[in-house]
């Protein structure tokens, strides 16, 4: 199965939520791509829609290859094991969580126009186009931990069984649509899956607000 676009697999999403019973206050996307899924998913579950900035950290010699995410609330993750322990790499590697860190706030003050949804005592359902490693969602729910969410849900179209797995433990519950133990890439299932820019987010967001 795949999906025709971003909003085709929100909708799917979430009616496979509803159909699991799956309840909660408010639904978070990670952007850019998240957001636009999540934006179904809210509408469907008649829940606000939030934004959770995350940003992924990539090795300093090949930038595409991550290493860590950073999340809202300080949150800063890195796998240790990709990351030889050589002076320069470390100075490289500051360098570059430090034009994250920058590139995370700007985003935080773009993609949060209104005042922010608070997550205390609320069950946050967090959601993404589609799970390839997780290490920006592990980010993400630690963040939503963080600003006092009760219950952290994730939630994607698709998943690979290793990142359902990582995120088991640190979320209250992983609901995907599909789960692929030979998960390649997130785009092989998706007919549409073109760059996600700012401006759709914030149409999704415009949206969603005038919605409530």
């Amino acid at each position: 199965m795949e999906f025709a676009s971003r909003q085709d697999a929100g909708q799917k999403l979430g009616r496979h939520l509803l159909n699991e019973g799956v309840e909660a206050d408010v639904v978070a996307g990670l952007p850019r791509g998240g957001v636009i899924v999540a934006g179904e998913v809210a509408h469907l579950m008649q829940r606000p829609l939030e934004v959770l900035v995350v940003r992924k950290i990539g090795h300093p010699f090949h930038r595409e290859f991550a290493v860590g995410a950073l999340a809202e609330n300080d949150i800063l993750l890195l796998n240790e094991r990709n990351i030889r322990s050589d002076e320069a790499t470390r100075v490289a590697l500051s360098e570059v969580i430090k034009e994250e860190k920058e590139r995370l706030w700007q985003y935080q003050i773009k993609f949060h126009p209104w005042e922010k949804i608070d997550f205390k005592d609320k069950n946050v359902i967090i959601v993404d186009d589609g799970l390839a490693t997780g290490a920006t969602m592990q980010a993400a729910v630690l963040s939503a931990h963080k600003q006092g969410a009760q219950k952290v849900i994730v939630a994607v179209p698709v998943a690979s069984t290793s990142s359902v797995a990582k995120l088991e433990h640190i979320a209250d519950a992983v609901h995907a649509v599909i789960i692929d133990s030979g998960f390649e890439a997130v785009g092989a299932y998706y007919e549409g899956f073109s760059q996600t820019d700012d401006e759709e987010v914030m149409e999704v967001l415009k949206a969603e607000h005038a919605h409530h």
